[in-house]
């Protein structure tokens, strides 16, 4: 049975609640969930999927509500401005998440695996503690990353959506916009789950067409700054296009948002809130937007960061003192040991004072991972365009951040094709870790 029409914010009260309970009483529980570095695009991709599908569940589906989780514990979501940047569009808050800490422990109670199925959104494979326990029972996917095999073909009645797109949200409205639609038509209200939200109840087409505004808001954040407001090199799809005239539509249609709506303005101020990291330390930087893999028996890690390394260099020497270039390479060193990461990569952008769009590109190796990240460097200097780069902010010593054999390898690049991302990079790296482990 579909739960009632309401608002975002109803839903997500309603959602954490339900699995609170299903995991202290043992009941069956659908989760949604995006990838482990939770950046904006992985929280809107859960959300709008949960939200939507909820509305119009499948006759055949393992339970009727689905659960969005963030992948993250809930102190991590303070070292993501973006999020507060969006919630005050959507009339949401911090409290109506569900993260890591819910599904971990709730009374004593744990999250059975045969009590759950899984839908992955932003992603195709779980990875870390919840791959260990829950990867068999994954029963869905929508996601633009290159498809790893880990997810099976049959997955009825939920998606497998795995196909090229800027962002992971437009695959997912794109998906679920039928049921989206339908249920805008039917104005459902639940009086009791409204007055607890604090929303107004009542039968008039416009507080639906509100709700759809909020929630076309959230979805269109994740999109613009995923495609940089679908001016991004190498980044946008016609489905991206497509999915962001139809959620304008729909806050065009909302009396009280339409007169107001400017996206440029939006982007702006969400992007902003997302590049704000000064206040971060060094080490929570290299966190906020942060994925492993386990590939050949060795961990790999990669940060995005929106500042350039010279930024990141001068932020390692003002949270500790001494020299620039030990205190950067022993602070990464420390964020790989606390991890168990054989190799480490840094992946910046940002933009020249001329409006020039720039990648950086850092790696960084322990002793288990010399072999691999040598056979990167060379494998992967012609794909990406990499041009050894030495970085002044750190060192002025000569050979500065070039590879070792005393110490840690590392090595600085700038990244000629910039329209490569994480996306394209990790699997060049994970190519060559399998490599040298075969």
């Amino acid at each position: 049975m579909a739960i009632p029409r309401n608002s975002l914010r109803a839903f997500l009260s309603h959602a954490k609640k339900n699995l609170l309970t299903a995991i202290d009483t043992s009941q069956k529980v659908t989760l949604v969930v995006g990838n482990e570095s939770a950046d904006l695009d992985s929280l809107t991709s859960s959300v709008l999927y949960a939200y939507i599908r909820s509305l119009a569940p499948p006759s055949n589906a393992f339970t009727p509500l689905y659960v969005p989780l963030l992948n993250i514990p809930a102190a991590d979501i303070g070292l993501r401005p973006e999020f507060e940047a969006v919630f005050c569009h959507a009339n949401i808050d911090v409290s109506h998440l569900v993260t890591l800490d819910d599904i971990s422990s709730n009374h004593g109670q744990q999250l059975m695996p045969k009590h759950t199925r899984w839908i992955l959104v932003d992603h195709n494979k779980l990875q870390g503690v919840l791959g260990q326990k829950f990867s068999t029972r994954i029963h869905g996917v929508i996601d633009h990353h290159e498809d790893e095999g880990a997810v099976i073909q049959e997955t009825d009645p939920e998606p497998r959506v795995i196909e090229k797109c800027g962002s992971c949200t437009s695959l997912v409205v794109r998906t679920l916009k039928p049921s989206w639609d339908v249920n805008t038509d039917r104005y459902s209200l639940s009086s009791g789950a409204v007055h607890a939200q604090g929303d107004s109840l009542t039968t008039d087409a416009n507080i639906t067409r509100t709700w759809d505004a909020q929630v076309a808001k959230m979805a269109l954040a994740g999109i613009l700054v995923d495609t940089a407001n679908l001016t991004g090199e190498g980044k946008v799809e016609q489905t991206d296009r497509d999915i962001v005239g139809y959620l304008e539509a729909k806050i065009n249609l909302s009396p009280q948002d339409a007169a107001k709506w400017n996206r440029d303005q939006f982007y702006e101020k969400i992007n902003t809130a997302n590049r704000d990291i000064d206040r971060l330390m060094f080490k929570d930087i290299l966190r906020k937007d942060y994925k492993q893999w386990t590939e050949g028996g060795l961990e790999l890690g990669i940060s995005s960061v929106v500042k350039p390394l010279a930024f990141l260099a001068e932020k390692a020497t003002q949270d500790t003192s001494g020299d620039k270039e030990d205190q950067f390479v022993t602070t990464i060193g420390d964020f790989m040991a606390a991890r168990d990461l054989a190799i480490f990569a840094i992946m910046t952008t940002s933009t020249s004072e001329a409006g020039t769009f720039r990648r950086e590109l850092y790696l960084q190796a322990f002793s288990a991972g010399h072999a691999a990240a040598s056979t990167f460097s060379k494998e992967a200097k012609s794909e990406l365009r990499l041009e050894d780069h030495t970085l002044e902010a750190l060192s002025e010593k000569p050979g500065a951040m070039q590879p070792s054999s005393e110490g840690p390898w590392r090595k600085v690049w700038v990244q000629g094709d910039v329209s490569k991302s994480r996306k394209q990079v990790a699997p060049l790296l994970r190519k060559a870790i399998d490599a040298e482990s075969n």
